[in-house]
């Protein structure tokens, strides 16, 4: 799980990957001509992009006749989303434990 991890994160470090993402999220299937087009990039360069996506896992390609569009993999997102929520869960009882300090400090006599 940690080598998939470090993919999902190393393919989300790029605002370009970022972007392909949210328009596949949003607008479902695309091809490389379609996502390249918001970009000021060749198609060359958005199919790199589109490699290390789907190294990561979070882009698939199909085949429909001679269109391969990609499509969105949420899974590997949900593993991050799994991941942080243990940071959550500590950040969350750090915060926890500060206001019982902060309600201590106003009220010192506890009423």
């Amino acid at each position: 799980m940690t080598e998939r991890l470090d993919a999902t994160f190393a393919a989300l470090a790029d605002p370009t990957r970022r972007a392909i993402l949210a328009r596949l999220a949003r607008d479902g299937e695309a091809t490389v001509t379609e996502l390249a087009a918001p970009f000021a990039m060749s198609q060359p360069a958005v199919s790199k992009h589109l490699k290390v996506l789907e190294r990561a896992g979070l882009v698939t390609r199909g085949r429909n006749g001679r269109r391969r569009p990609c499509r969105l993999d949420p899974r590997p997102l949900q593993e991050v989303t799994d991941w942080l929520a243990e940071y959550r869960r500590f950040w969350e009882e750090r915060y926890q434990a500060l206001d019982a300090l902060l309600d201590e400090l106003q009220d010192p006599e506890g009423g």
